[in-house]
């Protein structure tokens, strides 16, 4: 049974999310600010996904997320950002902190359900493919491990940069279409644009330093990751 935490201060909402979801079959819990929800974070038995509200009193979400992506045991639990903020500055802030996810309330609950088994599912086959070990140049992906390098410089990855990586560097020099990219990464069930694929990808070239530049656009088309 999936541990879902849900990091948010009002309370109809706790309420709707808990009877929405009571059919999904997973362990619900609830936290109304940041300090509570690491809290539960770092309790006996874990989280398998984290929906975190950005205007909570106390630490705000942000803080929060950063707090949780900096702590290297709980790095790779997903977390899907649910928040009234819905400017283009702050989805783009909450996905460069780690969020593998961003969706603007009011929300539909079935929608945020699908957000989360697909955050799940890339979580749960994170380290499930036949190949485990991948390298092009100083980057290199160990997925038994979860961990990533660029040369000797561990990559603090979202699990979905962590997803998108081992995407590309399975299939160097392969060009991908964004709906292709959103398929393999999140799966074809999944609702998300066009712009946020390309601002996981510009997340993921800032973290990869020197080395993102091997992330190439192909304009018109998607993305590669070239070798030459």
């Amino acid at each position: 049974m999936a541990a879902i935490l849900i990091i948010e201060d009002d309370h109809d909402i706790q309420e709707l999310l808990s009877f929405a979801f009571a059919s999904q079959g997973w362990k619900l819990l609830m936290a109304k600010t940041g300090e509570e929800g690491l809290a539960l974070l770092r309790s006996p038995g874990g989280v398998d996904c984290v929906v975190l509200d950005i205007m909570l009193p106390g630490m705000d979400g942000f803080k929060t997320l950063k707090k949780v992506k900096a702590d290297d045991a709980l790095a790779s639990v997903p977390v899907i950002i649910a928040s009234a903020r819905g400017e283009e500055t702050d989805v783009v802030a909450g996905l460069e902190l780690g969020a593998d996810d961003y969706v603007v309330k009011p929300y539909s609950p079935r929608i945020l359900a699908a957000r989360i088994r697909a955050a799940l599912r890339r979580a749960e086959e994170s380290g499930s493919t036949t190949k485990t070990q991948f390298r092009q140049g100083t980057v290199r992906l160990d997925a038994d491990r979860y961990e990533a390098f660029n040369g000797e410089q561990r990559l603090e990855l979202s699990a979905t940069e962590f997803s998108l990586l081992r995407h590309f560097l399975s299939n160097p020099d392969r060009v991908f279409s964004r709906n292709q990219i959103i398929n393999a990464v999140h799966g074809s069930d999944y609702p998300v644009t066009d712009r946020s694929v390309d601002v996981q990808v510009l997340a993921l070239r800032k973290k990869l330093g020197d080395a993102g530049s091997m992330i190439e656009t192909i304009r018109g088309v998607g993305y590669r990751l070239k070798t030459t």
